[in-house]
């Protein structure tokens, strides 16, 4: 009797994940995360010229970054619930593909507030391939590798900071299609390559008989363990999102940067963020994963208070000297803090979410949790910018981060009792 082919992925159905392809199968992913992320992240840096060539209000300005945050987010929900039923193998191809159409809307046509707004609503899709990739890369790994793959699967985030570095760049030299189309031909390129490489891991097969997404969404919102997830995510990833979609716009409002140099200021807070985040997974497969998150919940939230302090002009008074609280470097310092906290305090949430969730459900609770974060990143640059115009100071809005992230490092500590003595 002849072998199976090697792509049958009902031949595999019970056999351990293989480690050459778990690594490949990992790769891809982030690969398809970083690129459906970078589309993501388009609009944030050209923010500040959108506003000045459209004359669009602070609040306008926040309205257009962050509503393709929102979108990427509460799509994440039947996203992780379609991904548990059909595979990555089907949703990452479909998520590339169905960004591409705003990608070269916002390209050639984004010269105007209610396009920005619609093509930036349906931008919001590539937002929601991380609820495709957690999962997956979930099922090919141990649980005791899970925090660390999960974390490098998270370094996709760095998208952003490419969406940063280049955004500006291109659309100056080349005219303000090009970083859109350059993009919108890497989508297709990765559809193609994720549909002919991808692999169903095993004891995965997706069969398609599964509840349907609504049902499935519905029974997780219903589980308080994906509800104490969310809140946390809101606040780790959220944070992070927030200040990646608008760090350019507080610099050059609070501190009159250039444009171009707080967009490379924003796409450092991202490099940081991201390269931090897998540590935070690998510290949460060594030690006490609740007392890692709750380290790095409470670590953000003092260096939000000290980044409030420099965007207060807040000066020391040391006998007769005084020193100003300046961005360089008590600033800069701040902010790259908060972006390491901010980045490992989201990758310790997902070392939590592979032990207390059932593979099966991953898909689903992470569509739950990852909209969870979507959200917090969407609220914060509409209150930033209502905070900004009313009173002209972004103070307020770091102070608030600061006392949330330090309460959240505090309900970790105790809110997860039951679920880890169920474990015990």
């Amino acid at each position: 009797m002849s072998e199976p082919p090697a792509h049958d992925v009902n031949a595999q159905a019970d056999a351990g994940p293989d480690p050459a392809t778990a690594r490949t199968m990992l790769v891809m992913a982030t690969i398809g995360f970083a690129i459906c992320f970078w589309a993501w992240a388009l609009l944030s840096p050209l923010a500040v010229t959108l506003r000045e060539e459209l004359g669009l209000s602070s609040l306008e300005q926040s309205l257009v970054v962050a509503t393709p945050v929102l979108v990427g987010s509460l799509g994440r929900i039947p996203v992780g619930a379609l991904t548990d039923r059909f595979g990555a193998r089907v949703m990452f191809p479909a998520v590339a593909l169905l960004t591409i159409l705003p990608v070269l809307v916002l390209g050639f046509f984004g010269d105007n507030l209610p396009v920005l707004l619609v093509a930036g609503f349906f931008l919001g899709i590539g937002g929601t391939s991380f609820a495709v990739g957690v999962p997956f890369v979930n099922a090919w790994h141990p649980p005791a590798r899970r925090g660390a793959a999960l974390g490098l699967f998270g370094m996709g985030t760095g998208g952003t900071a490419i969406a940063a570095f280049t955004t500006l760049q291109l659309s100056n030299a080349l005219g303000r299609p090009a970083p859109f189309v350059l993009v919108a031909v890497l989508l297709a390129a990765y559809a193609v390559a994720a549909w002919f490489l991808l692999r169903v891991p095993p004891g995965r097969a997706a069969t398609g008989t599964r509840p349907n997404w609504l049902a499935s969404a519905l029974r997780t919102l219903a589980q308080p363990v994906a509800l104490k997830l969310a809140v946390l995510y809101a606040i780790a990833f959220g944070g992070f999102v927030a200040f990646s979609v608008y760090l350019p716009t507080y610099l050059v409002n609070n501190f009159g940067m250039e444009k171009g140099d707080g967009a490379l200021r924003m796409a450092g807070f991202v490099v940081v963020s991201v390269i931090a985040r897998p540590v935070g997974g690998w510290l949460c497969d060594r030690y006490s994963k609740t007392l890692v998150l709750a380290g790095l919940l409470v670590a953000t939230g003092l260096f939000a208070l000290l980044a409030a302090l420099v965007g207060a002009g807040t000066t020391v008074i040391v006998g007769d000297n005084h020193y100003p609280v300046a961005l360089e470097p008590v600033g800069t310092v701040a902010f790259l803090g908060m972006a390491a906290g901010l980045g490992a305090g989201a990758g310790a949430v997902f070392a939590l979410v592979a032990a207390l969730v059932e593979p099966a459900r991953v898909g689903a609770v992470t569509g739950v949790v990852g909209a969870a974060g979507g959200l917090g990143g969407f609220v914060p640059p509409l209150l930033m910018g209502a905070i900004y115009g009313a009173y002209g100071s972004y103070t307020v809005g770091l102070l608030l981060l600061a006392v949330v992230a330090i309460a959240g490092g505090l309900f970790t500590l105790v809110g997860f009792r039951k679920e880890l003595a169920r474990q015990a």
